[in-house]
């Protein structure tokens, strides 16, 4: 397992904890938890505040990333509740992949993934699972908020978007320490740290019972956090931050 969080992080270092997890886990093997991926890039000198971390985040999403974070340093709680971000939470555990969003008012769906999650497929989260809780939840003015993956930004996705007026807060690349849900997603996981299923069905349903049982404080906490997490890109001058 050592080995192969390794090898996903040297065959492309712009990879996240989150994709490495979900590239390293199979059916019988333990799923690693995203900090003891970060622990173990840390130790080989691939990951974490050491020097050698700096020239995996480019000059330009540098760039982008401090331009960002001053154009919302003054965002908070209030500035974030007529725009409702619902960013996108994915999970590997074991044969089990999910997807789930949240607003500044209320935690959304948790929709099962069943085999890869490709462009059509994550079309098909945002017609029929995203887009239906958004117009029973947050009313007409509201903001999608999700990460550069390729399938997020596929001109067959971005076409949606536009075919149903979605409007998409721009997102600099290579910024999970500015992505609120990363941390979403570290409270899912210790709510469910020692909880074991004995298939993928009651595996999901763990997953979800999960998702719904995370207070909406938790969520007022993270928004609260924004402006520091601002500024402290701009402190390091776009370079990766302790967040």
């Amino acid at each position: 397992m050592d080995r192969n969080i390794l090898r996903a992080c040297r065959e492309d270092p712009r990879r996240t904890s989150t994709d490495i997890q979900l590239s390293v886990t199979s059916l019988n093997e333990p799923v690693p938890l995203r900090r003891t991926i970060r622990r173990r890039l840390q130790v080989a000198g691939l990951h974490g505040r050491r020097p050698v971390k700096k020239p995996l985040v480019s000059l330009k999403n540098r760039k982008a990333r401090v331009e960002w974070a001053k154009q919302h340093l003054s965002w908070g709680p209030r500035e974030y509740a007529p725009r409702y971000q619902c960013p996108t939470v994915k999970h590997g555990g074991g044969s089990v992949m999910v997807w789930g969003c949240f607003s500044v008012t209320s935690i959304g769906p948790l929709k099962r993934i069943v085999g890869t999650l490709y462009r059509y497929v994550y079309e098909d989260i945002l017609e029929n699972t995203m887009r239906p809780w958004a117009r029973a939840n947050l009313g007409r003015s509201w903001v999608f908020q999700q990460d550069n993956d390729p399938k997020h930004t596929s001109g067959h996705v971005a076409n949606w978007f536009r075919r149903r007026r979605v409007d998409l807060l721009e997102w600099p690349s290579q910024s999970p320490d500015l992505n609120p849900n990363e941390h979403m997603w570290e409270k899912l996981e210790r709510r469910l740290k020692g909880v074991r299923a004995s298939n993928a069905n009651q595996k999901f349903a763990q997953l979800e019972a999960g998702w719904k049982s995370i207070p909406m404080t938790v969520v007022q906490t993270l928004l609260d956090s924004m402006p520091r997490r601002c500024q402290a890109v701009i402190d390091a001058k776009g370079y990766p931050t302790k967040y």
